[in-house]
C-alpha cells in the first residue's frame, strides 16, 4: 500500500478519480440525512464491499459556513468539521450496504485523533474510511483518513451507533 506522511493510506491516492462519480450529492442524500450547509461530503469515488473501504471527497469553498468566522484574517476548516465529513462518508457507506440495519447513524465516539495540518478554501479533501468492526444494529467502527494533496490532515478512529428515526422526529407543536 501507498504511504504518506509515513503512514500507510486506507486506498491508494491513484484509486481516487474524482471524475469517475460513484455517488454525486442526490445518490449522496440518498442515504445521509444532513442537508444545507452540513452537507459536508461533494463525492463519493471509491467503495470496495469486499475490502469495506470507502473514499470521497469534499471541495472546500470560500462559501463554506465557517470560512467567515473561522478565521477571518485566514479561513482554515475547523477541525470539528472535518470530523463531520469524516462520520458522513462512514455513514453513507454504512447505510448503503445495510452494516448497521436500515437506520440513521450518529456519532458513537471518536479515538486517537490527529490533526496533522491545515484545510483552506480552494482545498479538495479526500477522505477514506476503512470499516473494521460491526455489531449490527449496535456499533460500526471505522477507521478513517483526510488527504489533501500528498499529505494526511486528519486521521483516526470513528464509532458510530444507530439512531432510532422515530427519535429523529420533530416533536408536533402545540394548539
Amino acid at each position: 500500500m501507498e504511504a504518506v506522511n509515513g503512514k500507510e493510506l486506507i486506498v491508494e491516492l491513484s484509486e481516487l478519480e474524482p471524475l469517475r462519480v460513484i455517488a454525486d450529492l442526490d445518490e449522496i442524500r440518498r442515504h445521509n440525512p444532513q442537508r444545507f450547509e452540513m452537507e459536508q461530503l461533494t463525492a463519493i469515488v471509491h467503495e470496495d464491499p469486499q475490502r469495506r473501504v470507502c473514499a470521497g471527497y469534499k471541495d472546500i469553498t470560500e462559501n463554506e459556513f465557517w470560512v467567515r468566522g473561522h478565521f477571518p484574517e485566514k479561513a482554515i476548516m475547523p477541525g470539528v468539521v472535518m470530523l463531520e465529513a469524516a462520520a458522513q462518508l462512514c455513514s453513507y457507506f454504512a447505510h448503503k450496504y445495510g452494516l448497521l440495519g436500515d437506520v440513521v447513524v450518529g456519532f458513537g465516539g471518536l479515538e486517537e485523533v490527529r490533526f496533522r495540518d491545515t484545510v483552506v478554501p480552494g482545498d479538495r479533501l479526500f477522505l477514506m474510511c476503512e470499516e473494521t468492526k460491526v455489531r449490527m444494529g449496535r456499533i460500526i467502527i471505522c477507521r478513517f483518513q483526510g488527504v489533501v494533496r500528498d499529505r494526511i490532515v486528519v486521521e483516526g478512529i470513528l464509532k458510530g451507533v444507530p439512531i432510532p428515526v422515530q427519535a429523529m422526529a420533530r416533536p408536533e407543536s402545540p394548539g
